[in-house]
């Protein structure tokens, strides 16, 4: 490996700490984020996103910029302009109409230009659609630095693969596909990711070939999660169990496992999005694509139709009912809430006249309701609810008393399928 790499990453989110934490156990590294007050808690030494425990983090952690082996945060733009490898791992969202927006993408490669320097290397992360890089990033960088690609300075790309919540799959440990802007330039993206990724690297001959893999990635498990969601719907009319079906299919060397659920969060619930933009610009209509995607954005509402029946049943009265919705977070041991689908099942139930209390230990008050303008509790309230709705499977809820959180008449709907027989029922 060549000597001198100083890195930057931009952008110290779920993707970006653990790569930032993961180079800094072997080069310098900075970290920028342009929110002031992520830099300010992990100087701290802590991560809020839990993604990288507080002595791991401590253990890297540098109080100055210099060339020292380790990692400084900062949100001033003036400390990554020594770096010669720039790493962006900002958030790629789609805006109200499921169209990409990659706002964050053009303006870290603005501040990226301001400082970019002859011979430097820009790395992308984020997930795309096939050409973003050269086409509309790469254009940024030449424009505002007055360098010309592939003469002056290169480009890479890299997808991010981080499972937020998952301790077992840490970033070092799942296989990473590099690419880089020249034949040369894609072996020196390599070489950087191989010294620190022990599960090992994939080299794409091209950046588009990359970009175009990281997208199926996900559009591919969104495909799969919406047949068994549809199957779920299919069962439940037949008064079939799911879950058992699955588990019996199961047995079969190459039957996937997947399972019905709330396809939310910026991954598995977006990704299919920018495929999908992308494929009508050329002119074709993507049919599986937004069949699951439609699909999958329906379950919030079905699931509350669920409850509601089955109240009705129980001889509930559920205008003006009280139910506990335990969790709010897109995924299980994790904090984040962009794009939880929690929020579309919680929507549809106040639709029926229903009071919704909304319970998580992990989920930030205040960006709940900035985002949501929704309040939830952080502690297990003390009164007993006409439902209670077990919407994200975070370890926390499978110690609960729920005899304690239930009237006498009352019903306890497992979203996840992870409480067994003391569920009335499931999905």
């Amino acid at each position: 490996m060549e000597k001198n790499v100083k890195i930057a990453i931009i952008g110290l989110g779920y993707v970006g700490l653990p790569l930032a934490r993961l180079f800094a156990t072997k080069y310098s590294v900075v970290g920028f984020d342009i929110n002031q007050s992520r830099v300010s808690s992990l100087r701290s030494g802590s991560d809020t996103t839990f993604e990288v425990d507080d002595e791991t983090l401590q253990k890297v952690l540098l109080d100055k910029t210099g060339d020292a082996v380790g990692l400084f945060c900062t949100s001033k733009m003036e400390d990554i302009k020594d770096c010669n490898y720039y790493i962006v791992t900002v958030p790629t969202p789609v805006d109200k109409n499921n169209r990409p927006d990659l706002t964050p993408l053009y303006k870290s490669s603005e501040s990226i230009a301001s400082v970019l320097k002859k011979g430097d290397i820009v790395i992308y992360e984020s997930t795309v659609y096939p050409g973003v890089t050269e086409e509309e990033c790469v254009p940024v960088l030449e424009r505002i630095s007055g360098l010309k690609y592939n003469v002056d300075f290169y480009a890479g790309y890299s997808p991010e693969r981080i499972n937020p919540g998952d301790k077992e799959h840490t970033v070092e440990k799942i296989l990473k596909v590099t690419s880089g802007s020249t034949p040369e330039i894609g072996k020196k993206v390599d070489e950087l990711y191989k010294t620190v990724i022990t599960a090992g690297t994939h080299l794409a001959p091209t950046i588009k070939i990359a970009e175009a893999a990281k997208v199926i990635e996900n559009s591919q498990r969104d495909i799969n999660i919406a047949f068994v969601n549809e199957l779920a719907k299919i069962f439940n009319l037949m008064d079939i169990d799911t879950q058992a079906v699955l588990e019996a299919a199961g047995t079969k060397w190459n039957f996937l496992p997947f399972k019905p659920g709330l396809v939310g969060g910026h991954c598995i619930g977006v990704d299919p999005y920018y495929l999908a933009q992308r494929a009508q610009e050329f002119g074709y209509h993507p049919e599986i694509i937004l069949a699951g995607r439609r699909l999958n954005d329906s379950m919030g509402e079905y699931i509350a139709s669920q409850v509601v029946k089955l109240m009705l049943k129980k001889g509930i009265y559920v205008n003006g009912a009280n139910i506990l919705m335990l969790g709010i977070t897109f995924k299980e041991n994790c904090p984040d809430v962009r794009n939880t689908k929690i929020v579309d099942l919680i929507n549809a139930l106040k639709e029926y006249g229903i009071t919704v209390t909304i319970f998580d230990p992990l989920a930030s008050l205040e960006e709940v309701y900035k985002e949501y303008k929704l309040d939830i509790i952080n502690i297990i309230p003390n009164q007993k609810f006409d439902a209670v709705v077990l919407g994200v499977a975070h370890a926390d809820f499978l110690n609960l008393n729920f005899s304690e959180l239930q009237k006498e008449n009352s019903l306890l709907y497992d979203v996840k399928g992870i409480l067994g027989d003391i569920a009335d029922n499931r999905l």
